[in-house]
């Protein structure tokens, strides 16, 4: 892709390039149809890197209709998954390794494993990880609880985080919901922990560039770039909000800018 002002402004490829191994952006999809989806990959396909159909919305689909909107994403290169809470109901069913395989049959090249309502032992999310790895599927872990009343201590989310990567996992996410409220790192107000973010930073060590922050909200994904730069790994995005989160990456908003020119202002060179 050749950006319309890319001999402009340089700094533009800063950003990391697919197959990107960090710095990733990832969809949360509740209801866009195909032809949404082509106007969306046509105008920023470019910038997406893993698109997750939201909770068990893709079951209720008709065949044809995901089929066609997965092979959509798969021609730009793009990670895509149910989400997690479909991985536990049909873990809570005792269906796991068919409906892994029926994913692979649809066309889904990835799925998130996550206990963010059911219970799960360390044995079981290991067997579901490795599974899924024999089947070629992408992993992507998820850690934390959706309700608010069963937040984890960070510490041990940060934990289980690690012992995902070692099980095999290929990114691991840091539950926030849609909401970004009260869940995971943040405040109910949707303000970050920091540092529950310092915890989870010490103890993923060389592992946190390919952990996913989800991050529904603006001021959230401005936090996690200052803090980590344009390159850090954001989710929970949605389609209409992806140009902009680019854009915050990139240095062309305001919550980023002004970082550039108060270093421009001091002397630093940018």
């Amino acid at each position: 892709m050749t950006q319309a002002w890319h001999d402009v402004f340089k700094e533009l490829n800063a950003r990391t390039r697919k197959p990107r191994e960090t710095g990733i952006s990832m969809i949360f999809d509740k209801c866009h149809g195909p032809n949404a989806v082509g106007d969306h990959l046509h105008l920023f396909g470019e910038y997406v890197d893993h698109w997750k159909l939201s909770f068990g919305t893709s079951a209720l689909l008709e065949e044809s209709i995901l089929r066609e909107k997965i092979a959509a994403m798969r021609a730009h290169d793009i990670t895509v998954y149910p989400g997690g809470t479909l991985t536990e109901v049909a873990m809570a069913r005792d269906v796991c390794r068919d409906y892994m395989r029926r994913a692979c049959t649809l066309g889904f090249n990835a799925v998130e494993i996550s206990d963010g309502t059911i219970g799960m032992t360390r044995s079981v999310r290991n067997d579901a990880i490795s599974f899924a790895r024999e089947l070629g599927l992408t992993v992507i872990a998820e850690v934390g609880k959706k309700d608010r009343d069963r937040q984890p201590p960070v510490q041990a989310l940060a934990e289980q985080a690690v012992q995902d990567f070692e099980a095999g996992a290929d990114w691991v996410t840091v539950e926030a919901r849609e909401s970004g409220r009260g869940i995971g790192v943040f405040n109910p107000d949707g303000t970050v922990l920091e540092r529950d973010v310092d915890t989870i930073e010490r103890v993923l060590g060389d592992h946190l560039q390919r952990v996913i922050w989800e991050a529904p909200l603006r001021k959230q994904r401005e936090y996690f770039i200052l803090r980590f730069g344009p390159n850090v790994c954001l989710g929970n995005i949605a389609p209409r909000d992806m140009l902009g989160v680019e854009a915050m990456r990139a240095g062309l908003r305001f919550e980023t800018f002004r970082k550039v020119v108060a270093e421009m202002e001091s002397g630093v060179r940018v």
